[in-house]
């Protein structure tokens, strides 16, 4: 095999040709290594799912809904107790992500949680947690959904919880407030709520535990729960209180056919033993919602949102968690463009099988909530999770089709790749970018509302999304999208920051969002010698770590200046920017060369990549996750790629 550029970097080094020879064959070891590590992770029905980690506050929470609906497993709570307390921090209390800093939302329901399990607030841990709270203000402070749970537990009263009567399913479209207006996982956590909310059910809390402990002000007395967030969230804020008063007037009638409108569109999206939007929050919410309503424990529709609760569970021998969701869809489709990356036609029977997974998958008929905006527009999606019809994800469909298109089995795969591309046609939003489930889904004044202090009401079009459907249909070459295709070049142009990096909003951050870009652009018949595309690969080489990987963490959502300083590489962030690298043309260069080096060397003994860093948020500042197959498909990828680009002159393809 010819690697022409590791060959001249070894010709540098002592040892000449035979150290050559030992680098790539390093290379084709570490290739080889990685590629059998994902056959053998391949379910049986031919697709990948790897583990989806959040921070504390979800499994946190299925503690508390235990003993919310006193339904409380007793060997379960003892292994989510023994996960909880080793990712304390030395602050006291509970970050959003590994390496991260106290926060207090997280801290309050992980203490909760394990209080509840039966853990004495005279322990150490217990006690160091307790200060840091309070440290922080105290569980006033926590943000709205913590507070929520507080008053459902009597710990709060509920003048110290937002307004989210049961009555704003029937506001109609043109008020300033509607479901339609809000994203995807916002409108599935939010309608169950408002039945919480609107009857405000006791906690069973069957232990009688309390958490008094956690204030600094009595909650009785607590008279500042809404930090001011700007003047408009001052207004809106003012109207909201004086609207919450005023509930006790609605009239019964009015909260009952409401109330039924709620739970027949939450039923109707429930999503079988996937749960309602295949996301935990709404899971939960509407179970405690259909059991406030009467429905019996073995009622078929509570069956399901256990059933669709306990399955994101991962249960071992002395701890266990919850998923905040799982992504057998996303972790398929990388796990595949990596095997065929590798150019091993022994992998062809493995990653045919994960293609009639994924092809048997695709939404032709179902119909979801983003028909709202476009009636007439033929389905052809993905999901990201095994099942969500009423949600499907424009991400996971232009990566699939994307592959699906680069395999060898293309041509199989001509109507699934065309249903796909006609579809994200149609949901490109008005400023030429996509989002991830909506079509313009920006109205920026929701973001105010108090029940939006974790800012995520929305989804509007984003650069990582964007471009991952510029790279489709781009790569499809029809003329028909060169329309679509300028409009997304134009909105990348847009948003690309001063420093010459993207945003990254489902991956972490700068890094993410750039070689997502770059990727996408490599598909087009843009120059890639253009000013901006190289400002671009210039601030990807600045970035690059002393030990030659990449690395960036969470703390850039908080701060973008954040980007500048030294941090600990990843192996999947330097995946990334290698592989932006090379898709502008960078193969050849020392930057990418040490790169590779950097992933040949942090193999650890069983010669794959583990790392505890989080790799996306779900939602930036707030809710943090780790995707536990990018320590594995990722590098995979960019070695393979490599070997490839490096064999043919270096040149992208």
């Amino acid at each position: 095999m010819n690697i022409s550029t590791l060959k001249m970097d070894q010709e540098r080094r002592p040892g000449g040709v035979e150290s050559r020879r030992t680098a790539a064959g390093q290379l084709d070891e570490a290739i080889d290594a990685a590629c059998q590590s994902l056959l053998q992770d391949q379910h049986a029905d031919g697709y990948w799912a790897y583990d989806l980690e959040a921070d504390c506050t979800i499994p946190a929470e299925y503690v508390l809904m235990m003993h919310f609906m006193d339904e409380v497993d007793v060997e379960l709570e003892q292994k989510i107790g023994a996960y909880l307390r080793p990712r304390q921090i030395e602050q006291g209390g509970w970050p959003l992500y590994y390496g991260g800093d106290f926060d207090i939302s997280c801290s309050v329901k992980a203490y909760y949680a394990l209080k509840l399990i039966g853990d004495s607030p005279a322990a150490t841990h217990m006690k160091l947690a307790c200060e840091a709270i309070l440290a922080n203000g105290g569980a006033a402070r926590s943000n709205s959904f913590t507070r929520i749970t507080l008053a459902l537990f009597e710990q709060i009263p509920w003048r110290g919880v937002p307004f989210v009567p049961v009555e704003l399913i029937l506001l109609p479209r043109w008020f300033p407030f509607h479901i339609s207006k809000i994203s995807y996982w916002a409108r599935t956590v939010m309608v169950p709520l408002s039945i919480l909310c609107s009857f405000k059910p006791r906690a069973r809390n069957p232990r009688g535990i309390t958490i008094t402990e956690l204030f600094t002000v009595p909650p009785d007395q607590e008279r500042h729960y809404f930090p001011i967030r700007s003047h408009l969230n001052r207004a809106i804020l003012v109207l909201e209180r004086i609207a919450s008063r005023l509930e006790r007037f609605i009239p019964d009638r009015l909260r009952q056919r409401a109330t039924r409108k709620a739970i027949e569109w939450t039923t109707e999206r429930l999503n079988g033993i996937d749960g309602l939007g295949a996301i935990f929050p709404a899971m939960v919410n509407a179970y405690e919602a259909l059991d406030l309503l009467g429905y019996e424990y073995d009622h078929p529709y509570c069956e399901q949102a256990r059933t669709a609760l306990q399955n994101l569970l991962v249960i071992g021998d002395s701890s266990a968690w919850c998923q905040p969701c799982v992504s057998p869809v996303w972790d398929t489709a990388y796990a595949i463009i990596a095997l065929q990356e590798s150019g091993d036609r022994a992998n062809d029977d493995a990653t045919g099988h994960a293609l009639d997974w994924l092809a048997d998958r695709q939404l032709l008929e179902t119909k979801g909530d983003w028909l709202d905006k476009c009636p007439d527009l033929p389905n052809g999606s993905w999901p990201f999770q095994f099942r969500n019809d009423y949600y499907p994800d424009l991400d996971d469909t232009a990566v699939v089709a994307w592959l699906m298109l680069r395999s060898r089995s293309s041509d199989r795969f001509s109507s699934a790749i065309q249903r796909a591309a006609t579809w994200l046609c149609g949901m490109q939003s008005g400023n030429g970018g996509f989002a991830a489930f909506d079509i313009d889904n920006d109205c920026y004044y929701l973001n105010e509302i108090p029940f939006a202090d974790h800012g995520a009401m929305l989804d509007p079009p984003t650069s990582d999304v964007s471009a991952r459907c510029l790279m489709l249909l781009s790569a499809l070459g029809i003329d028909s999208y060169r329309d679509k295709t300028g409009r997304i070049l134009n909105f990348l142009r847009d948003e690309q920051e001063a420093d010459g990096s993207w945003y990254g909003r489902w991956g972490t951050n700068y890094i993410y969002g750039t070689w997502s870009v770059l990727m996408a652009l490599a598909e087009t018949d843009a120059d890639l010698q253009q000013p901006y595309i190289r400002k671009a690969v210039t601030w990807l080489k600045s970035m690059q770590q002393p030990d030659g990987g990449w690395g960036e963490d969470n703390d850039t959502y908080l701060d973008p200046a954040r980007n500048l300083r030294p941090t600990s590489s990843t192996p999947f962030q330097t995946a990334w920017a290698l592989l932006g690298l090379m898709a502008a043309g960078e193969t050849g260069s020392t930057g990418v060369r040490r790169g590779i080096d950097y992933l040949l060397q942090t193999r650890q003994a069983d010669g794959l990549w583990h790392c505890p860093n989080f790799t996306a948020p779900g939602f930036p500042k707030v809710f943090y996750l780790k995707y536990h197959g990018y320590d594995k498909y990722f590098p995979t990828w960019a070695l393979a790629r490599y070997r490839r680009l490096a064999g043919s002159g270096g040149q992208a393809a």
